[in-house]
Order: structure tokens, then C-alpha cells, then sequence
């Protein structure tokens, strides 16, 4: 993934209802390695990393880079959210030159069912529609993925189109920030 561009980063971290979306710290690197080797995450995403892999190549202090925040519910990692530029070498594109903003999120098992996932997508969506007025964003997942193909209908995304990669229907749609008009 390519950097968002010319957004100032790290932004203050954004506060919902119940939830907080900041850069990652060396505190949560236990919670990235439990995200990373779960089989419920990896599930939709090619299986869970082996715990051994993981704890050798995840820093002290997991990377920081823009675009990826991390979900924090009473002080404590649930998962992760992130707006990043995609390659152009991917095969499917909204935009004609390609680069456009994809969100993905993982959230840690326990934390699944509370709305959680919802709350912290809303609020990224909200600061990327604020630092980048206009820009669509996309989201890709498998079609046998329930719990994200509702959210994505929750959140606005409509189907651009569907294809088959990793052995499995993949679903893209597109979100378009609403300008209020002038």
C-alpha cells in the first residue's frame, strides 16, 4: 500500500462514543500478535500467522505509518483500522489511475458483535472525508464474509463489482463522502 499523500500524520487521536482511533504504541504489540495469529481473524484472509513468525517480526513498537490507526476500547487494543493508497498493480480500480484510498479493520474476536467495527469506520471515514475532500474509498472482501459484507452495507459502500482471486468470490464497493451542497 502507498502513503495517503499529503495528510499531516499522526492526526490527534479521533474520539467516538465509546472507543478512541491513535497510533499504534509498544503497549499494544501483545494485542497485534493475538490479532495477527487468531483463526477467527484469518478466517476470510488466508488463515492466522504462526505465533512464532509473528512474535520475531513484529517490532517492540509495532510500525506506525499513515493511515493505520488503532481501536482502543477502555485503554486497551481491540483492533486495527486503515485508510492506505492502493498499488496500482491491483487488478480492480474505481479511479482510471488507480490509488485509490481502501479501508480494511481488524478486530480482535471478543470485541466482535458490539458495533465496534461500525463506530471506528465511521469515524476514519469522517477524518479521511475531512482531510481529503471528495475521494472515494473502497473496500474489498469475500462475499462469504457475512459480518463485513453487512458492515459494508452499513457504512454506505455500494458494489462496484465482483471477482474471483485467493480461491474465493471477492466483493469491491466504493464509499463517496457527501458534500453538503454550497
Amino acid at each position: 500500500m502507498a502513503e495517503l499523500g499529503s495528510v499531516a500524520w499522526p492526526p490527534a487521536p479521533i474520539k467516538t462514543e465509546r472507543l478512541v482511533l491513535r497510533e499504534p504504541e509498544s503497549r499494544d504489540r501483545a494485542a497485534f500478535i493475538e490479532l495477527f495469529t487468531s483463526p477467527e481473524v484469518g478466517t476470510y484472509l488466508g488463515g492466522p500467522r504462526p505465533r512464532d513468525e509473528c512474535e520475531r517480526a513484529l517490532p517492540e513498537t509495532p510500525e506506525r505509518r499513515p493511515g493505520l490507526f488503532v481501536i482502543e476500547l477502555d485503554g486497551a487494543m481491540i483492533g486495527t483500522i486503515e485508510l492506505n493508497r492502493r498499488n496500482a498493480e491491483r487488478r480492480s480500480h474505481v479511479r482510471p489511475d488507480a490509488g485509490e484510498a481502501e479501508l480494511g479493520y481488524l478486530l480482535l474476536p471478543e470485541a466482535w458483535g458490539h458495533g465496534y467495527a461500525t463506530e471506528a469506520c465511521v469515524a476514519a471515514l469522517g477524518w479521511f472525508a475531512d482531510a481529503l475532500p471528495g475521494e472515494p474509498v473502497v473496500l474489498c472482501t469475500q462475499t462469504a464474509n457475512d459480518r463485513s459484507m453487512r458492515l459494508a452495507a452499513k457504512l454506505g459502500f455500494t458494489e462496484v463489482q465482483r471477482y474471483e482471486a485467493w480461491g474465493a468470490e471477492q466483493w469491491m464497493g466504493v464509499w463517496s463522502p457527501v458534500t453538503p451542497p454550497a
